[in-house]
């Protein structure tokens, strides 16, 4: 007798995540002792606090709200909704979708609104990030929005969309959540409310739906024990609880994914590449379906995985720009509420344009606009006197959406340029990404984060705890969201932020000194 598939309900959040972590964690219990990391700790706590100041400014408002109570035994809130529902409530937040066992669905959404014209329901998710971006409203198109107190879809030309799979996939399972009850709006449609708390993107479900019942489909054969999965390294691993086991495996078996993550591996799998030393063999043209740059870098990874070389030279000679004033900047933000520390060092200098008021605050124009003044005059300065100037980043990313994004938030205080004069700076040749130098010059096998490859020029970080997600908690306690201000924890974001610029200004004198000595190149392997 063919053994009954194990009883299993998961939400749209393992949709976008690892199979294999699904698939112990439908069996095993958390890992005891495990710490879940700052950074994804903050993320969570800062989305509840989102949600709930979305919550009391739409239900302050606007009328006809349902509020689910989100203390209440899940079974009671399904009812409540469904109740809600039956009743023709126009709003509903903290609605909870009863679980489906025969299926394995299981969900909640923070908005469902009534479609007075079709009947039946919208989803509506609130998110704390962003889901669109400012347009040129004189382009041609757009993305559909709606205002937050009414649902009136419309085209926006003044913004573009941000989608993300994890909330199109999300919205997707809750339509199909409705549709068993005969909620679903006909309009086949969902929303999403994001960090800026502006209005509403809305998503075509219609076009998603199949994706969607395909992941689940496979998502829940796995949770049921009918499908097969074995470990293979992806972004999640970082913060996973059972990624030391999985890391075990994975060294023991070679497998691919250590050099090759995510889908990357998948495409070599399919090629029948399953390890690291196949990988290094490989011969002839790349995979058809190979969409990650170059494939011979891949190959290369491999080589120096098995080599363990942390870096390979692409060229004879290494090159990065250098000028007769060299100007480092680094920023530190706090998630999507502000850039509150723009970093700089000049001649071994170093030079902080910080504001220490907790963001959200005015105080971040003031701050950004003696950065830009300062990196300005010593920008002018250089060309009266006939030399050449460059300031570097590394990864140009962060700092050029803050550049603009602060230009635009603080037009018109002092020293804040205008939104053409960062992207004439941005877009010339002034600007100097490092981590851009790097991809050109190297491959990397271990990763080209500044972390991963400062210390091959010899430079560490004075604390061993350094990094983006730390920084966060860091911040949090140096403005005193939490409670009154540390001053510690601001002598440690300071001396982070400065370790950083250093950090940059030494990976580029040793890619013009030594790195062509240190480093071997591609032939050498």
């Amino acid at each position: 007798m063919a053994e009954a598939p194990r009883a299993a309900l998961i939400d749209a959040r393992v949709l976008n995540s690892c199979r294999h972590r699904l698939a112990i964690e439908a069996t095993e219990v958390p890992v005891a002792g495990f710490v879940v990391d700052s950074g994804v700790k903050q993320r969570v706590e800062a989305a509840e606090l989102h949600r709930a100041r979305v919550r009391d400014e739409l239900t302050a408002r606007t009328s006809g709200w349902v509020i689910i109570d989100s203390d209440g035994p899940t079974a009671d809130r399904a009812a409540a909704t469904i109740a809600a529902c039956a009743a023709g409530a126009q709003r509903i937040w903290g609605a909870v979708l009863p679980s489906e066992p025969d299926t394995g669905r299981r969900g909640k959404v923070e908005i469902l609104l009534r479609d007075d014209e079709r009947g039946g329901y919208i989803p509506v998710i609130v998110v704390n990030h962003k889901v669109t971006d400012p347009r040129n409203a004189e382009i041609e198109g757009g993305t559909v929005t709606s205002g937050l107190d009414a649902w009136s879809p419309r085209e926006d030309p003044a913004r573009k969309a941000r989608p993300q799979s994890r909330d199109q996939m999300r919205l997707a399972h809750l339509y199909r959540m409705l549709q068993r009850h005969g909620y679903a709006s006909p309009a086949v449609v969902g929303g999403a409310i994001g960090f800026a708390f502006d209005c509403i993107l809305v998503h075509d479900l219609s076009t998603l739906l199949d994706d969607y019942d395909r992941r689940f489909a496979d998502r829940i054969a796995v949770a049921r024990g009918e499908l097969p999965t074995q470990p293979s390294q992806v972004p999640e691993c970082r913060s996973c609880p059972w990624w030391s086991r999985c890391a075990t495996w994975l060294t023991d078996a070679r497998d691919v994914s250590l050099v090759a993550t995510g889908a990357r591996a998948d495409v070599l799998r399919a090629s029948n590449v399953n390890t690291v030393d196949e990988l290094a063999l490989w011969t002839g043209e790349a995979p058809s379906d190979w969409q990650f740059g170059n494939f011979e870098d891949a190959i290369v990874t491999a080589k120096a995985w098995l080599k363990d070389v942390p870096l390979v030279r692409r060229h004879e000679h290494v090159q990065v720009q250098r000028a007769d004033v060299e100007v480092d900047v680094d920023l530190e933000s706090y998630q999507e509420s502000g850039a509150y520390l723009w970093g700089t060092l000049l001649d071994g200098h170093y030079r902080p344009f910080v504001t220490w008021d907790p963001l959200p605050t005015d105080d971040e124009g003031r701050s950004f606009g003696e950065f830009w003044t300062w990196l300005s005059s010593v920008r002018r300065e250089a060309a009266a006197n006939g030399k050449t100037f460059a300031a570097y980043c590394y990864s140009r990313r962060a700092e050029d959406k803050w550049l603009l994004d602060s230009a635009r938030r603080f037009a018109g205080q002092p020293g804040v340029p205008s939104v053409g004069e960062v992207r004439a700076f941005i877009d010339g040749p002034d600007w100097v990404d490092m981590y851009e130098a790097v991809t050109d010059e190297f491959v990397c096998p271990n990763g080209k984060g500044l972390k991963k490859i400062a210390p091959v020029a010899g430079f560490n970080w004075r604390d061993a705890e350094a990094g983006g997600e730390a920084s966060m908690g860091w911040y949090r306690e140096a403005v005193g969201y939490d409670g009154d201000p540390d001053l510690t924890q601001r002598t440690r974001l300071l001396e982070y932020n400065e370790d950083d610029v250093i950090a940059t200004k030494v990976l580029r004198e040793w890619m013009s000194t030594k790195a062509d000595e240190e480093i071997p190149h591609l032939t050498d392997l």
